[in-house]
């Protein structure tokens, strides 16, 4: 059996793969940041280096 460690940013605009320990987790989902987990709530992005997601 394997264990899933990393996943992609479940925000469908990232781009951001995330490390499931280190993940902001909301509703069984994984994010990369709390901008991407509460639905990027001032239009900001995660603010990873080459993501452009916002929306």
């Amino acid at each position: 059996m394997t264990t899933v460690t990393q996943m992609k940013c479940a925000c469908e605009s990232c781009l951001c793969v995330v490390d499931t320990d280190k993940a902001v987790e909301k509703d069984g989902q994984y994010y990369c940041s709390e901008a991407c987990a509460n639905g990027h709530p001032d239009g900001s992005g995660c603010g990873h280096q080459g993501c452009t997601c916002h929306a």
